[in-house]
């Protein structure tokens, strides 16, 4: 069964209800089941609903709440190349990142992903042998990255530089006991949210049917039992497969998956209050060896400061934030490679999220496997996928469609997802406003429009967030925002700077009033879900 707006990228309320009511009939008719629904609306299910329609198999993608409302809308926002994986000499995730970066930055989204610079200060407490092991790590970085073929024009080799050149590129350095620094290239994602919403529109192009505010109630072989969250109404989809890649909740869905969940907290500060850097300044967390502390310049005056990776025990919050200790690690680490020490004061913003590890042995989150793995649940039939990280995503939504495609003998076409460019990846029009373009690509045009009858909309919302009221309407008319909370925390990060949040809300409302607001929105957990998360948490406590 193939949606009838496939071709269309735009995704909305109404072509939301329409996906529903034809899923509907269908279950009423006795119609052919759809070859796959993918559970979960994060990087992983996204891309998991995108390889299998480009292979010609009818999907349906269903998510609780907004596309990447979990960990994918908290992450570092950095294509990484595995560098830290080289420091554990952990080649294979290592080799994997270098591949799937390349892939992401040359020919998949690279409208969404640009280089960053990553600056390493040399100071007197990073000794000589650190500094010539950790500029080794660099250089094999760079060899990973040509034999992936990731151009040098995209990402530069790595140098030394002096120590003019590292308070040119981060004025705030401290200067005392500075000899210079080591200069590295890798990914930076203008927005990771920005990514999962795209990569859901470029699957909808292909017929995927992309449901948001749809719950997952309950699995059972060949049919999800989902609920809409937005009327209450029940409904059933039957499946030739079914794929779980609900993330850090997962383990909900199937009794066999043993998650061990770590935290990855961040900060956000003013740009000028660390001294306007163009490069991302790293900071060595004492006594971790090839673990850094990370300020990362991004669009619009933050930056961000990242990040922490515990292990975490109890249940996953819908929103998390750093706590008193995760706050006080991360200046404090920052700290001790700038001139003038950020205060608690300097922080307008913070945010946490949680990956999905599978249970080890290891006893620290730093540690815990980076490697994903298929699990398939002999009572439901539930294939699970879980592990692995952002940059990755592709080649874990790859291996999963492919075991989906063997163990239900569907007919589909090879994966495509290695060329397969985004919608807004191109060549834009000329004359378009840069800031569009490093948001929306070739779909910039299409924002700006919303303003040829009345041009106030091409206005930023408020002085100081540079967010227009054609951007919410092109979040509400193609992006799927259903409700504020999608606009204000999704299809911008404002949302996350504690000041404005309430200024943007009043905007979104101005200029999209048949948005929601997302209260209570979250699906109800059922019998089964909360005996699982009970036996977790006895788990965790016995061990």
């Amino acid at each position: 069964m193939t949606s009838s707006t496939s071709g269309n990228t735009a995704l909305n309320a109404e072509r939301r209800r329409q996906d529903l009511a034809e899923l509907s009939e269908a279950e009423a008719s006795g119609a052919e089941p759809v070859d796959l629904v993918v559970i979960g609306g994060g990087i992983t299910g996204v891309g998991v609903a995108l390889d299998a329609a480009s292979r010609g198999l009818s999907v349906v993608l269903i998510e609780r709440r907004d596309l990447a409302s979990g960990t994918s809308s908290w992450s570092s926002k950095l294509a990484h190349g595995g560098l830290r994986y080289l420091a554990k000499l952990d080649v294979p995730i290592a080799w994997e990142s270098a591949v799937e970066r390349g892939h992401l930055m040359s020919r998949i989204a690279p409208h969404l992903i640009r280089p960053l610079q990553m600056l390493f200060p040399l100071h007197t407490q990073v000794s000589h042998f650190d500094a010539t092991l950790t500029g080794t790590g660099f250089f094999a970085g760079d060899v990973l990255r040509m034999l992936a073929r990731t151009p040098k024009t995209l990402l530069p080799h790595p140098s030394r530089v002096s120590p003019a050149d590292v308070c040119r590129l981060a004025p705030a350095t401290a200067t005392t006991g500075l000899r210079g620094g080591l200069l590295s290239w890798d990914g930076q994602i203008v927005d990771d949210a920005r990514l999962v919403v795209t990569m859901a529109r470029t699957a909808a192009s292909h017929g995927a049917r992309i449901l948001t505010y749809a719950a997952a109630t309950d699995v059972e072989p060949g049919r999800v039992h989902v609920t809409d969250q937005l009327t209450g109404e029940p409904h059933t989809i039957r499946a030739k497969q079914i794929i779980n890649a609900a993330g850090v909740w997962a383990d909900t869905l199937s009794e066999d998956v043993e998650l061990a969940p770590s935290k990855g907290s961040h900060l956000l500060v003013r740009a000028e209050s660390i001294g306007e850097p163009t490069a991302a300044v790293t900071a060595p967390v004492p006594g971790h060896f090839g673990r850094f502390v990370f300020a990362v310049p991004w669009d619009d005056g933050l930056v961000m400061i990242g990040l922490t990776d515990d292990p975490h025990d109890g249940q996953i919050p819908e929103r998390a934030r750093p706590d008193a200790d995760e706050r006080a690690f991360l200046l404090d680490t920052i700290n001790a490679v700038l001139q003038e020490p950020l205060t608690p004061e300097d922080v307008v913003g913070s945010y946490a999220g949680f990956r999905p590890l599978l249970k080890g042995k290891a006893d620290s989150g730093a540690d815990l496997s980076r490697k994903h793995a298929l699990l398939r649940d002999p009572r439901t039939d539930l294939l699970t996928i879980v592990g692995g990280k952002l940059t990755a995503y592709r080649r874990m939504a790859e291996d999963a469609v492919d075991a989906a495609v063997e163990a239900g003998g569907l007919s589909a076409g090879a994966c495509r997802t290695t060329t397969l460019g985004l919608v807004g990846s191109g060549t834009p029009a000329s004359g378009l406003p840069e800031h569009l373009v490093r948001r929306y690509g070739t779909d910039a045009g299409t924002v700006t429009a919303y303003g040829d009858d009345d041009p106030g909309l091409n206005e930023p919302v408020r002085s100081g967030i540079p967010f227009s009221g054609a951007e919410i309407r092109f979040a509400v008319e193609h992006e799927l925002a259903v409700t504020v909370e999608d606009v204000i925390d999704r299809r911008t990060r404002w949302g996350l700077v504690d000041a404005d949040r309430d200024d943007l809300a009043a905007a979104v409302r101005r200029h999209a009033p048949e948005l929601i607001e997302a209260e209570n929105r979250s699906a109800p957990r059922t019998d089964r879900e909360q005996t699982l998360l009970e036996n977790r948490q006895n788990k965790q406590e016995e061990g």
